[in-house]
């Protein structure tokens, strides 16, 4: 199962509350009882799933008779499937190219086949998704220029500035925001009326999890927090409710943050609703991949431009135009600092066309020289040549670490990109060539002389990186890691390195070779990865078929478990691997945001559990297991089934006191317990 070595011992009490004395008198269990019950239901399903392997063990479920019908099945004409049944393969198909299935989606692959579905994922743009952009039409911020944002959501100082001015009629735009204003603010209110707490700013959620109270100041919102080293489940995010209404949001929607917060819910919302699946699963990857970091400087007002005009359009286009887009995006150049990075005898230069300049306006008779800076003033008015882009173009975005370039080859690149910089970083905000700062002086990259001039300089370079054969395995073994496995066979990525060349760097080809591979299809890639916290918020919430009107608490759950949107620090971006994901902490957060999205304790969001189940789920607890496991993870291992079932005993299942008889099975338990099993951790 790969979560072995998790030290169940050390689980900690932030996330679980302390065991309450048992009254004598009859009672309904409470909050705090389902907790202490799910940790143990939690250590025997982990112990469980260290020495269990995947068997269909359902009874609804039947596995397909033989082989030869596997490829003659009309719902998986076209694709090397012979290692998956037909249930297995819209599943598998659905969990790696989207983020899961919503209900009605296996039945309607099957109808148009599963090839045809594939094909249309390819191509986006074939496919209507009005309706995600309507949801997305109360968030203004996103269509809003950097230029823009940073003049109506300013730094505080510049804010007050601006409130001592004459008050204008709102535009369209702020007449949509207050609108969202509103309608946030009264679940806020609703917040404050429902939420209790102790005297010490500290309360519990609907989950009877201890949290810090909304109001505390001295808490810091998700979305301004120090980002945790990907997968530590003990984050300071345990301690931050996540139904909580960030104070961006609920008291100044013109707070800097609302931006970031606005993308993360918009989003949270494509990734839920949208029909264009693999164009937000590629979005995630290749953000992560060309990773910038919100809480650097001015770049959550760059934010909102990088994902929308450089990611998105991009993401199964060619490798060339992405790359480029992204070095000149003033995230990445504020980001990585190249926008400071110049020619070290730029200013020499510039001050000797000054000085000659002069010399020509005095002519032959003359008049004193202006008078020349102070040594002081000379060094902090100088800029040098700055590395970090040069090194992370290779590194982390092209060649890899081990493509076959040297330290005086990261000088050399980055010397090519000296005067990529941003036209007036604080007001317009935009990319700039400026020749001043470049050096106009020869260079060698991996072997090669580079003396385009001017901005081809930079532009030869990435055309010479594009096509390296470096750059062509490094990207076929991430998007490999990110779709098939952890350790992706070589085979497939050599095969995959080999269009990427051929294509010329075509992302679509390239995934579409991927895609079309046994590898991709075969029982060793099925279920062999683990999810990401944003992964798993996701893919619960669509299978559920939950009902979204505000996200904002789902985007605080996915910092909770561990992967805050926009957050990560490092250029490396978030892992996929699931040695980033899996400790003790994480686990137990991700099972409490299943039980809370289930029993519909997470605030803006309402699943019917009855809905998806079946009506008459609802009467007998055993009946109910069986048909969540069939629905939400198709197959189980008798681990996991035999666990599951001993849950069944327990009173908050059955709603019932400790002596009654069974009146009613609580589907939403059941769904949370199922949801927090291992296998739907894997996709």
């Amino acid at each position: 199962m790969g979560w072995g070595g998790v030290n169940l011992g050390v689980m900690r009490e932030t996330s679980i509350p302390a065991p309450q004395a048992r009254r004598k008198d009859k009672r309904k269990p409470s909050g705090g009882d389902i907790f202490l019950n799910i940790r143990a239901f939690l250590a025997a399903l982990l112990a469980a799933a260290c020495v269990c392997t995947y068997v269909i063990d359902v009874p609804a479920l039947a596995a397909l008779p033989a082989a030869d019908k596997k490829k003659t099945d009309p719902v998986l004409k076209g694709l090397p499937i012979t290692e998956l049944n037909e249930d297995e393969a819209v599943q598998h198909a659905l969990n790696r190219l989207a983020y899961g299935p919503r209900p009605g989606d296996v039945e309607r692959i099957k109808q148009m086949g599963l090839a045809k579905w594939i094909d249309e994922q390819l191509n986006p743009k074939s496919i209507d998704d009005h309706a995600v952009e309507t949801r997305l039409s109360v968030y203004p911020t996103l269509t809003m220029s950097s230029a823009r944002l940073m003049t109506e959501y300013p730094n505080p100082k510049q804010a007050e500035k601006k409130a001592e001015r004459t008050p204008v009629a709102p535009t369209r735009e702020q007449a949509a925001q207050s609108q969202a204003d509103a309608a946030i603010t009264a679940m806020s209110r609703e917040m404050d009326a429902s939420g209790g707490t102790n005297g010490e700013g500290n309360g519990s959620d609907a989950n009877g999890t201890m949290v810090a109270n909304a109001s505390n100041t001295d808490v810091p919102s998700p979305m301004k927090m120090n980002p945790a080293t990907p997968g530590a489940g003990q984050r300071g995010a345990l301690s931050v409710d996540p139904n909580a209404v960030p104070r961006a949001i609920a008291d100044d929607s013109k707070r800097p943050a609302r931006v970031v917060e606005e993308l993360a819910m918009a989003k949270v919302t494509r990734a839920v609703y949208s029909e264009r699946q693999l164009q937000q699963v590629m979005d995630d990857f290749w953000f992560n991949h060309f990773n910038v970091y919100a809480q650097k400087g001015e770049v959550k007002w760059y934010l909102t431009s990088y994902e929308r005009d450089v990611i998105q359009p991009n993401t199964l286009g060619k490798f060339k135009d992405l790359l480029t887009a992204t070095a000149k995006s003033p995230a990445m150049l504020f980001y990585l600092d190249n926008y400071l990075s110049a020619d070290p005898r730029a200013a020499e230069r510039q001050a000797q066309q000054r000085a000659m300049r002069q010399a020509m306006r005095r002519g032959p008779y003359g008049y004193p020289p202006r008078p020349q800076p102070q040594q002081g003033q000379k060094k902090k008015q100088e800029r040098g040549l700055n590395e970090n882009y040069g090194r992370e173009v290779m590194e982390l975005h092209t060649l890899g670490v081990d493509g076959g370039y040297t330290q005086k080859d990261v000088t050399e690149v980055a010397r090519c990109f000296t005067g990529w910089t941003i036209e007036k970083p604080r007001e317009i905000a935009t990319f700039k060539f400026d020749e001043k700062l470049h050096d106009p002086d020869p260079k060698v990259v991996l072997g090669k002389k580079i003396h385009a001039g001017g901005m081809k300089d930079g532009e030869q370079v990435i055309e010479l990186l594009v096509k390296n054969p470096n750059t062509a395995k490094f990207i076929s073994t991430k998007l490999a890691r990110r779709f098939v496995s952890d350790t992706p066979p070589e085979a497939l990525v050599a095969r995959m390195a080999k269009s990427f060349q051929k294509s010329n760097g075509d992302i679509k080809e390239v995934m579409r070779t991927m895609i079309y591979s046994p590898e991709f299809w075969s029982k060793d890639a099925y279920r062999a990865k683990i999810k990401t916290p944003y992964e798993l918020v996701v893919s619960s919430v669509r299978a559920l078929g939950t009902d979204v009107d505000t996200p904002m608490p789902l985007v605080q759950w996915v910092g909770r478990i561990g992967e805050p949107l926009y957050q990560c620090q490092p250029p490396t971006g978030y892992s996929d691997k699931a040695e980033a994901w899996v400790n003790t902490g994480a686990l137990l957060s991700r099972l409490n945001f299943s039980l809370a999205l289930a029993g519909n304790k997470v605030r803006g969001s309402r699943s019917d559990v009855n809905a998806v189940l079946g009506s008459d789920s609802g009467s007998d607890a055993k009946e109910a297991l069986d048909r969540a496991v069939q629905v939400f993870l198709v197959e189980a291992t008798p681990g996991t089934v035999d666990t599951l079932q001993k849950q069944l005993d327990n009173p908050q299942v059955v709603q019932a006191k400790l002596d009654d008889p069974v009146k009613q099975v609580d589907l939403g338990v059941v769904t949370g317990l199922v949801l927090g099993a291992p296998e739907f951790q894997r996709r």
